[in-house]
C-alpha cells in the first residue's frame, strides 16, 4: 500500500495561520511554529479587548456625566436617580454626548429634574 501524502490539508492549515500572521516581523511571519503561537495570542487578546473596550467607553460616559452634573450642583448618582424617578429614559451615551458638546442643554435637563 502506498503512503498517504498529507500535503494539501496540512498546507491549507498552515497557510491559514500564516495568512493571519501577515504584518508581524521576522520569524513570526514566516515560520509556522512562531506564527501559530503569535496568532493564537493575538486572537485571544483581540477577543479580550473587545470586552475591555466596552467597559472603558462606559467609564468615559460616566466620567463625562459626573463632571457635568457636578457643575450643575449634584452628584452623578443623584442625577441618575432623579432621571429614573422622573421617568426620563436617556442612556448614558446620549447624556455624555450632550454633556460634552451642548452643556447648556445638559443644564436644562438637570434643571428639569429639580
Amino acid at each position: 500500500m502506498s503512503r498517504a501524502r498529507r500535503g494539501f490539508k496540512a498546507r491549507r492549515r498552515r497557510n491559514k495561520i500564516l495568512k493571519l500572521a501577515k504584518g508581524f516581523h521576522f520569524d513570526r511571519r514566516t515560520k509556522f511554529r512562531h506564527a501559530a503561537q503569535t496568532v493564537e495570542r493575538a486572537l485571544y487578546n483581540k477577543y479580550k479587548n473587545r470586552r475591555i473596550f466596552k467597559r472603558d467607553i462606559r467609564k468615559l460616559w460616566i466620567t463625562r456625566i459626573n463632571a457635568a452634573s457636578r457643575l450643575c450642583g449634584m452628584s452623578y448618582s443623584k442625577f441618575i436617580g432623579l432621571l429614573k424617578k422622573n421617568n426620563i429614559e436617556m442612556n448614558r451615551k446620549m447624556l455624555s454626548e450632550i454633556a460634552a458638546t451642548d452643556f447648556e442643554g445638559f443644564k436644562a435637563i438637570a434643571k428639569s429634574l429639580n
